[in-house]
C-alpha cells in the first residue's frame, strides 16, 4: 500500500520500554497524511545481544531485516523499564492537548523472516502460580496460509495488529501499562478498519507504534501474544478541541469503549461509562435509557489480565443506532 511518508525501524526512530514527551520527533507530518511504519518486537528475545544472537541462529532465523533490526537496536538504544521496542514518536502538525487523535488502521502484517514469540515466567499473567520456570515458544508464520503453526495438530489463525498505540503523556512512563494516552491496550479489534481516538496529551500528539501481535485471544492470560515484527500503515485526522478523556475505537462494526485501571471492577465500570456516553450521544437517549441499552444489547470483554493497568472493552453493535441521525451515514467521530 502507497503512503505518504515511510518510517523505517533502526537506533535514530525508536525508543525502548517507554513513552514520553521529550522525545525528538523521528517523523513530522500534516493531518490526513499516511505513513508505513516498520516496527521490531523483541519481546520475550533472551537479552543480551550475543544472548539474542545465539537464539535466533538456533531457530535457523536469517540475520536479515527485522531481525538485524533488533540486533542493532539492542547494541545501541538504551533500554528503559518496560519491554516493547516502539517507533516514533509522528509529530502531527496543529496537534494540542484537548484534542483526539484519529488513528485509522489501513493494514497490518508481519515482516519477513515471519515468526512470533509467546513468553511466559512464573510470577506473572493471570495465573502467577502455574508455571515453575520461564517457557519460551518461536513460532513460525505460514503468512500465505494465514496461521502459525503451534505444534504438528495445532495451528492458529493469524489476525495481525499492533499492541501498542499511543500518544505521548505528559511524563515519561513504563511502556508496559496503558492509560489516557492508550499505549499498551492490547486490543485485538485494532485490526484494519478500525479506527483507534487517542486524547492529547501534548503539543504534536507525539504517536507511538509498535508491540505487533500476530495473534492474540482477549486476555492476553498467560502474559504475551505471539510477539512479532510487525509493518503498519496509518492515516491521521485530528478532532479539535473535543475533550475525550480515555481511549477508544471503531470498527465497521462496532463502537468500542474502552476502561483502563489496576483494578478490573473498576475497569468494567470505567468500560460502561463509556459505553453509556457512546449511547446517550448517538441515541439522544436520557441516562436511564442508555444504561439499559448497555445491558441489553452491548458485550463487554476483558481486554487483558497482564499489563498491571487492566483493560475492559465494551462492544456497542452499529446496527443498533442504525435509526439514530447522529450515527447515520458516517463513521463516527470522538463525543463532542
Amino acid at each position: 500500500m502507497v503512503a505518504d511518508h515511510v518510517l523505517r525501524c533502526g537506533p535514530g526512530t525508536v525508543v525502548w520500554g517507554f513513552l514520553g514527551p521529550d522525545v525528538p520527533p523521528a517523523l513530522r507530518i500534516r493531518p490526513g497524511d499516511t505513513v508505513r511504519i516498520d516496527t521490531v518486537n523483541a519481546v520475550g528475545v533472551p537479552l543480551p545481544p550475543d544472548e539474542a544472537l545465539a537464539f535466533f541462529t538456533h531457530h535457523g532465523l536469517p540475520l536479515e531485516g527485522p531481525v538485524a533490526e533488533m540486533l542493532e537496536i539492542m547494541r545501541t538504544v538504551p533500554k528503559d523499564v518496560g519491554p516493547h521496542i516502539l517507533t516514533g514518536p509522528v509529530s502531527v502538525e496543529g496537534a494540542e492537548p484537548g484534542d483526539v487523535l484519529a488513528v485509522e488502521i489501513l493494514a497490518v502484517a508481519p515482516r519477513e523472516p515471519a515468526y512470533g514469540v509467546n513468553f511466559a515466567r512464573p510470577g506473572a499473567g493471570a495465573l502467577p502460580g502455574l508455571l515453575k520456570e520461564p517457557r519460551l515458544k518461536l513460532m513460525r508464520h505460514d503468512v500465505a496460509g494465514g496461521v502459525a503453526r503451534f505444534d504438528e495438530r495445532i495451528a492458529i489463525p493469524l489476525a495481525p495488529f499492533m499492541g501498542t498505540m499511543g500518544v505521548a503523556p505528559t511524563r515519561k512512563v513504563s511502556s508496559i501499562p496503558p492509560g489516557p494516552f492508550g499505549g499498551n491496550l492490547d486490543l485485538k479489534d485494532l485490526r484494519p478498519g478500525a479506527v483507534l481516538y487517542l486524547p492529547v496529551q501534548v503539543a504534536g500528539a507525539d504517536f507511538f507504534v509498535g508491540d505487533g501481535h500476530a495473534a492474540q485471544g482477549h486476555g492476553e492470560v498467560n502474559l504475551t501474544g505471539l510477539e512479532t515484527s510487525m509493518t503498519g500503515v496509518f492515516r491521521f485526522a485530528l478532532h479539535k478541541a473535543r475533550g475525550l478523556r480515555w481511549p477508544m475505537a471503531e470498527t465497521d462494526e462496532h463502537y468500542i469503549a474502552m476502561g483502563l485501571d489496576e483494578d478490573l471492577d473498576a475497569a468494567a465500570e470505567l468500560a460502561v461509562l463509556q459505553a453509556v456516553a457512546v449511547l446517550r450521544h448517538f441515541g439522544e437517549l436520557p441516562d436511564a435509557d442508555a444504561y439499559a441499552l448497555a445491558s441489553l444489547a452491548v458485550d463487554f470483554e476483558i481486554t487483558q489480565l497482564v499489563d498491571g493497568v487492566k483493560g475492559v472493552h465494551g462492544r456497542i453493535p452499529k446496527r443498533l443506532l442504525a435509526a439514530c441521525p447522529r450515527a447515520t451515514g458516517c463513521r463516527w467521530g470522538p463525543l463532542p
